[in-house]
């Protein structure tokens, strides 16, 4: 996956934005002002953060060891660092991005749930 592939991917989701909240070239995408993944688009090799269950990120942490560790600078039990331009398949790479999207949204206000649920 290219940085331009993961960012498009990133903001193709209901209410996804970019922000430069922590530096200029550390992006943050986010839905309803909740961070789902954070990336610096320009480092090699390129790196994801994403939210993840815990009992599925110490599972993915050891089927692929040194592609998916603990998040870095983040909750390690909550958060994955995900190796996204080697080693893994894309599919798995844009499951992985959704999953968070998803986790962040089900943890939003049922209010803000419905909200992005209209078209």
């Amino acid at each position: 996956m290219t940085p331009q592939e993961l960012r498009a991917f990133c903001l193709s989701f209901n209410a996804a934005v970019e922000d430069f909240p922590f530096r200029p070239e550390i992006s943050v995408f986010k839905v309803q002002g909740k961070l789902f993944a954070l990336s610096h688009l320009d480092e090699r090799p390129l790196k994801v953060n994403l939210k993840c269950d815990p009992d599925d990120a110490i599972r993915l942490r050891g089927e692929h060891e040194g592609l998916v560790v603990p998040g870095w600078h983040m909750n390690k039990r909550h958060w994955n660092t995900v190796t996204a331009d080697g080693g893994l398949p894309d599919r798995l790479v844009r499951e992985l991005v959704e999953d968070s999207y998803d986790l962040v949204v089900a943890g939003l206000p049922r209010a803000d749930r419905l909200r992005l649920d209209r078209p």
